[in-house]
């Protein structure tokens, strides 16, 4: 059967036939010394057993070591927005801090994204509320790093509407060309399943550059959908991007973490 090059379909054989080729990396995200980041929507909890499980979830967290973290899904959809995990665990356990926001009592982040950091401290943080259909959103983040220097994170959970993740992509281009330029990581579930011309990725190529490859996170079982993305601004900011795949990520959410190292070297002082 012939396949469009951007059908899912196509995505799909393309994804399950590079499995089988990627080569395991020679040394691990992080071993070298340099921070891990990371994105992880964790699914309001629910893993692919329909359990609820916050503790799996901040098991996973563990697991993955990040010195900052996003979230997606880390709130109650719907009537008023409820925290899902145990924060204070996650710094206790983990040294993770949430950056504050202005958000409801009971929420722990806004539009249930969720930033979390080990060391250093919150310049500016500035909500976003991004476009489309469904209720979505975006934190903007300036961190002072420990190690030196400034970093911008955008963390945000785009829809899954094609129409409203176009509008999406184009609302943060426009917010970071209202900005000082800065080194800016991106990360979070951007949904987008598409690799070719129709993507709403490629937005993003004026500002970030050239795309790093993508790495499948969906389904956690079977990963074969790159819908979590780390990228960047500055070449050789980050590296080593890959999925936090352990036998309790495959079945606490729907998704695997991703993460990523950051070279710090690159930010300046």
């Amino acid at each position: 059967m012939r396949t469009k090059p951007d059908s899912l379909s196509s995505v799909l054989v393309t994804s399950l036939r590079n499995r089988n080729k990627r080569q395991p990396q020679s040394k691990g995200c992080g071993e070298d010394g340099l921070p891990i980041i990371a994105s992880y929507n964790v699914h309001k909890c629910v893993g692919r057993d329909r359990k609820f499980d916050p503790d799996r979830i901040s098991h996973v967290i563990q697991e993955i070591g990040a010195d900052i973290i996003a979230l997606q899904e880390a709130d109650s959809r719907f009537g008023e927005r409820t925290g899902l995990l145990d924060l204070i665990r996650l710094e206790r356990e983990c040294g993770l801090t949430p950056v504050p926001i202005s958000a409801g009592a009971k929420a722990h982040g806004w539009h249930g994204n969720v930033v979390l950091f080990k060391e250093g401290s919150v310049r500016d943080v500035h909500p976003l509320k991004l476009p489309g259909l469904e209720p979505r959103g975006a934190l903007v983040v300036e961190l002072e790093l420990k190690q030196g220097g400034t970093l911008r994170i955008i963390a945000a959970h785009f829809g899954l509407l094609r129409r409203s993740r176009a509008q999406q992509a184009k609302a943060l281009v426009e917010l970071l060309n209202t900005r000082d330029e800065q080194p800016t990581i991106l990360l979070g579930d951007l949904n987008e399943w598409r690799l070719g011309n129709g993507s709403s990725l490629n937005t993003f190529r004026d500002a970030f550059g050239t795309l790093p490859p993508a790495v499948p996170s969906f389904p956690s079982g079977l990963p074969v959908l790159a819908l979590d993305r780390i990228i960047s601004n500055r070449e050789g900011l980050i590296e080593n991007v890959t999925a936090h795949d352990s036998a309790l990520s495959r079945i606490a959410s729907d998704h695997l973490p991703l993460k990523a190292a950051i070279r710090t070297d690159v930010l300046g002082g």
